[in-house]
């Protein structure tokens, strides 16, 4: 598997000993452990642990980053971690830092990810490329299938794009689709939020599903595929739902949310605007003229095959690449399909095409393509922080023992490690709100669980589909998502419960159920 090859597991201070041929610590007995040693007093730190990062996300508000940070290196002194092996020393030696291998360990793979799938969603997103697409559904469905068209549009689009800026360029679709049948809102945008969720929550190069099988050391084709197998399932559940609370609540189209997204979306594109990139016709993003970003102002619209080519490419090459190691032997041709099936060149080669078909050939100038993916990476700095914390996290676990407590107690209560996942994830994510961060924080408690069991890739995907469906269940009022939901649709709170709250846990429990069922014959 290339990413095993590309992300190193974080060493610990002592590992690094004994690769050298020193002898190795003595157990950690510092910290709270002087005062409750052993199994007790691992298991202590690590509860202690969860409730500090709970307090200071919940009650402090601190910034996830600082918070994760934080309860890491309280975690290593609690457990006995000198300051060696956390930071490593001033002078330079052979000292490992836990902090540094562990931010190291999981970013050397999953920023570079993040930052192409960024940079591609921010030239899909101004192309035009969404509004194409979900013409394109709506005229082949019709208007009595358009709830189905609008999924579809989510499902679609989700894959490269974020979800807030999914609902963002596709909430005017939803009200102009509401507004001409003169139905309940809640049946248009609930089908495209179950799509937008989906593909956030179960599939790359989305950040949560990326973060964790950078910490698994899974081969994202795994991913790309026990996410298709668990999430269309859910998806299609979810479906269900939203036509279901679609016809039993009436939500009328928000006529003041629809001047308002107006004005949000002129207030985006003259910030872009600022840049050389101003509001064209119906288009966020494409520029008035040839000017400073050299994009032309009424530019044809863009072909659907050009946008289901750009985002199908590196999703068929990573999946080609990972059954080619399966299915073939060790040969130049596989070497060949590896290379471009590895994420890193799959991506850049699907970002490439969007630079050249939605850009260059539609009368873009380099420096318009250079604006807008430059500007795009500027939003995406607190995910790869939370992310990296992440990463430091799970190394303290590991290097302080409290993960290898962890995994014999959880052996010892008799659930399987994918329910464990799973109901760790969820509570996690309903007491903080943040989906990363009950990603992130999962990952690496639950990693060392898998550690020395030789589990298949196949299986750990579906361990890391079940940590994915936790963090998206019952989103409420400590979740972005759930604001932003109410307020883009008009959509009251206690509205929002009975709709889309539900409809995240209808996602969540169907996409864990699948993974549950497949990986008893994975």
């Amino acid at each position: 598997m290339y990413l095993a090859a590309t992300t190193a597991a974080p060493v610990t201070f002592p590992q690094a000993l004994e690769e050298q041929g020193a002898p190795p610590s003595p157990p950690h007995t510092g910290g709270l452990l002087a005062l409750i040693p052993g199994t007790a007093g691992l298991l202590t730190v690590a509860a202690l642990g969860i409730a500090l990062l709970l307090v200071l996300i919940i009650k402090v508000r601190l910034q996830p980053f600082v918070a994760l940070l934080t309860v890491s290196i309280a975690v290593g002194l609690a457990a006995g971690l000198s300051v060696t092996e956390l930071f490593g020393t001033v002078q330079k030696s052979d000292a490992v830092s836990l902090i540094e291998t562990g931010m190291g360990g999981i970013l050397g793979h999953v920023a570079i990810i993040i930052g192409l799938g960024t940079m591609l969603n921010a030239i899909l997103e101004v192309s035009g490329g969404a509004e194409v697409l979900s013409a394109r559904l709506l005229r082949l469905f019709g208007e009595r299938r358009e709830p189905l068209a609008m999924g579809l549009t989510g499902l679609i689009f989700g894959i490269p794009v974020f979800f807030d800026v999914g609902i963002f360029v596709l909430a005017p679709i939803v009200y102009a689709a509401a507004k001409r049948s003169g139905k309940s809102i809640l049946l248009y945008c609930m089908p495209l939020l179950a799509g937008l969720s989906m593909t956030h929550a179960f599939l790359p190069p989305h950040p949560g599903p990326v973060a964790a099988a950078g910490l698994f050391k899974v081969d994202l084709g795994w991913i790309i595929l026990m996410g298709l197998v668990c999430g269309i399932p859910a998806v299609l559940a979810a479906w269900g739902y939203a036509a279901w609370i679609g016809r039993r609540l009436f939500v009328p189209v928000p006529q003041d949310m629809v001047e308002a997204a107006e004005e949000a979306r002129a207030a985006v594109t003259a910030g872009k605007g600022a840049a050389g990139v101003t509001a064209g016709k119906g288009v966020a993003g494409i520029a008035a003229g040839k000017g400073a970003a050299g994009v032309t102002a009424h530019e044809a619209p863009v072909a659907l095959r050009t946008v289901l080519t750009i985002i199908g490419t590196p999703l068929l090459l990573i999946l080609l690449a990972t059954f080619s190691s399966i299915a073939l032997a060790p040969s130049p041709g596989r070497s060949v399909i590896e290379f471009f099936g590895h994420p890193f060149v799959a991506l850049t080669i699907a970002l490439l095409l969007s630079y050249y078909l939605l850009g260059l050939r539609r009368g873009w100038s380099r420096k318009s393509l250079e604006t807008v993916s430059t500007a795009s990476l500027k939003p995406v700095g607190n995910i790869i922080l939370v992310v990296g914390a992440g990463g430091i996290f799970g190394a303290v676990l590991k290097g302080s023992g409290v993960a290898t407590v962890l995994s014999d107690t959880f052996h010892h209560v008799g659930l399987p490690v994918i329910v464990l996942a799973y109901l760790l994830s969820l509570v996690l994510r309903v007491a903080q709100g943040s989906a990363t961060v009950a990603i992130v924080t999962t990952a690496g408690i639950v990693v060392p669980l898998v550690d020395g069991q030789s589990l298949p890739p196949a299986h750990l995907a579906l361990i890391i589909m079940a940590i994915s469906a936790g963090s998206i269940f019952a989103s409420h009022v400590n979740d972005g998502g759930f604001w932003m939901v109410s307020t883009y649709f008009g959509i009251s709170e206690r509205d929002t419960l009975k709709s889309w709250t539900v409809l995240e846990s209808v996602l969540s429990v169907t996409g864990f159920a699948v993974a549950a069922l497949v990986s008893i014959f994975v």
